[in-house]
């Protein structure tokens, strides 16, 4: 589940930045009714990118799971 801290979403990347990415796949997620496993392939793409490899992360995965398909 994401943590609100003043508008400020945390997926258990590194960085804001790492989080606003991860927050826009959450979003496009919902909108989209994507799969689960259409997710974790987004994910793994953007773990490639100098800055994200933690976006296949366990915690990170775990943490975008809640936010899409949670509460």
């Amino acid at each position: 589940m994401f943590v609100d801290r003043n508008n400020a979403f945390d997926y258990a990347m590194y960085t804001d930045t790492g989080n606003a990415m991860i927050h826009g796949i959450v979003v496009g997620a919902r909108v989209k009714g994507l799969l689960w496993n259409d997710i974790v392939d987004i994910l793994r793409v953007v773990s490639d990118i100098e800055g994200y490899g933690e976006a296949m992360d366990t915690a990170v995965r775990e943490e975008v799971w809640c936010a899409v398909f949670g509460n």
